[in-house]
């Protein structure tokens, strides 16, 4: 897995002060992605033991972070390394959140035991591709009003989607 790049403090991917790491590799090639460039698989650099390592260290030991957010190309296409990473962030810093993004829907994300395993791991997940004709800037946390805030944990919890309304920034 490589990662595209990595924001150690920034309040746009998810509620408070979050990490955020985007994680290379897309297939689902929205018109009007902002971020074409984190399509290839081979984008950025090796996201190798050492630097998860780093990353890890330095965001389990930031006192001011609210969590951690995975963006792309879309994380869920390498759920399964990610899913490792998570798992390590997650013993290490129960008390923190994670958001991440997707063009799947959840109902997708769920028929896929890789990607089931890293949305589990999520409280948030923003879902949906990315639609131009539906271009939103006043929604907060996505751009494009088909795209979802899933709780996750709320989800899981009643069966059906339960959606964050968090209304305009």
């Amino acid at each position: 897995m490589n990662l595209f790049g990595y924001i150690p403090e920034s309040v746009n991917e998810g509620t408070g002060l979050r990490a955020v790491l985007f994680i290379s590799g897309c297939r689902h090639a929205c018109p009007g992605c902002f971020s074409p460039d984190s399509w290839s698989f081979r984008a950025g650099e090796p996201f190798t033991e050492e630097w998860q390592q780093q990353i890890l260290q330095e965001v389990t030991n930031h006192p001011l972070l609210d969590g951690v957010t995975l963006c792309g190309g879309d994380p869920f296409f390498s759920a399964a390394a990610c899913t490792r990473w998570v798992r390590q962030f997650r013993d290490a810093r129960p008390d923190l959140t994670v958001w991440a993004y997707t063009g799947f829907d959840y109902e997708e994300l769920i028929t896929d035991p890789e990607r089931a395993a890293l949305a589990q791991l999520c409280d948030v997940i923003i879902d949906g591709r990315y639609v131009a004709a539906e271009r939103d800037v006043s929604l907060p946390f996505r751009g494009s009003r088909n795209q979802r805030l899933i709780d996750v944990r709320a989800t899981q919890a009643s069966g059906n989607i339960v959606t964050l309304h968090l209304g305009a920034v």
